[in-house]
């Protein structure tokens, strides 16, 4: 692959991330000028930032678009059409795994959660959980993906559940439980891993890419909400296990 082709259409990525960014950057200056009046030193800080906030998203998002997509795509076409490609199940949940435990985001969440509980709740181990969680989504959809069977089952009974743990956890992991969802849905899964499941769709007999190739993100959105309200749960037990009873 020459250079030509490997940064053909960059123009106009760099033009879509300026258009993302730029909103921002005024929003900034505007609370500079009036509420935040921040020294020089602190400014030039954060100008490097969007600088280099910049020239990574151009550059992501051009790796995406010429080596995540059509590799993701050829992936899954080539696993199903193994005769045994069943084997999409685990190697799902597997690469669910290691996308979330690489996502940026979900370390972002992790740690500012850690902070604010006074290390109440470890970052490790809500990152476990919301790899676990995001996992099983994975496996769960490609299962669809070869059964065909609707998606209205797992998402009406996810949220059911989801609905009912509410009422049995505290609201600090109520609260974490529903923005653990958005945060799951990273770009390292929406773009390596959806192009997996929708090359599988093309290539499964009897499969529509638009209608099974899709709804995978829903599935992972959902799975961290369960997952960590789980772990409220457990949290929950644990600390009516520690606290001691009357006497007298």
């Amino acid at each position: 692959m020459n250079q030509v082709q490997v940064f053909a259409g960059f123009s106009h990525i760099i033009l879509e991330v300026a258009a993302a960014l730029f909103p921002l950057v005024v929003l900034f200056g505007i609370f500079q000028v009036f509420y935040l009046r921040l020294p020089l030193y602190k400014l030039k800080q954060i100008g490097v930032g969007v600088v280099l906030a910049f020239i990574g998203l151009a550059l992501f998002l051009q790796g995406v678009y010429i080596g995540f997509l059509p590799v993701g795509k050829a992936i899954g076409t080539a696993l199903a059409n193994l005769p045994y490609n069943w084997v999409l199940i685990p190697i799902g949940f597997v690469l669910g795994f290691v996308a979330t435990f690489a996502e940026p985001a979900v370390r972002v969440l992790n740690y500012e959660v850690e902070k604010t509980s006074g290390g109440y709740i470890p970052q490790v181990l809500m990152l476990y959980t919301l790899s676990l969680g995001v996992a099983f989504s994975i496996a769960l959809a490609m299962s669809r993906i070869i059964f065909g069977f609707s998606l209205w089952l797992p998402i009406v009974a996810g949220y059911s559940a989801a609905l009912i743990l509410t009422r049995f956890v505290s609201k600090t992991f109520v609260a974490i439980a529903f923005d653990s969802g958005g945060v799951a849905t990273g770009p390292m899964t929406v773009t390596f891993i959806s192009a997996i499941a929708l090359g599988a769709a093309s290539a499964i007999k009897g499969r529509n890419p638009l209608v099974d190739g899709f709804g995978m993100i829903a599935l992972v959105a959902l799975s961290p909400i369960l997952t960590v309200l789980v772990l409220g749960l457990l949290f929950g037990r644990r600390e009516k296990k520690n606290v001691p009873k009357p006497t007298g």
